[in-house]
């Protein structure tokens, strides 16, 4: 089982749960951080440093974001590791909690 993030990262990209990773399983993409599963190893520090509650357990996934599984995967082998926080968006705070954020994922 590994952590995902979900849709509430989108726009927002708080990197606070980097810093925190010891095995560097964070992605980087445009407007979104994705985990690796293949590097995620359970130990759940990076939930609560992420300031958009966008991050759960696999399995506690809420039902209506059980998508979000596959696409961390799959953006986890497209996009680069983050190693280091990084400033957030001027923004983030505006799009924290918005709903229906996929469509502005940028890939």
């Amino acid at each position: 089982m590994a952590y995902v993030v979900t849709e509430n990262c989108i726009r927002c990209k708080y990197t606070d749960c980097v810093d925190v990773c010891p095995v560097d399983c964070f992605r980087e993409g445009p407007n979104f951080l994705a985990i690796d599963p293949q590097e995620c190893i359970d130990c759940s520090l990076c939930v609560a440093e992420c300031p958009a509650e966008a991050i759960f357990a696999e399995d506690d996934v809420p039902v209506e974001q059980r998508h979000m599984i596959e696409l961390n995967a799959e953006l986890a082998r497209q996009w680069p590791a983050i190693t280091q926080r990084q400033p957030a968006p001027a923004d983030a705070d505006e799009w924290n909690g918005k709903p229906d954020k996929l469509k502005l994922l940028q890939r």
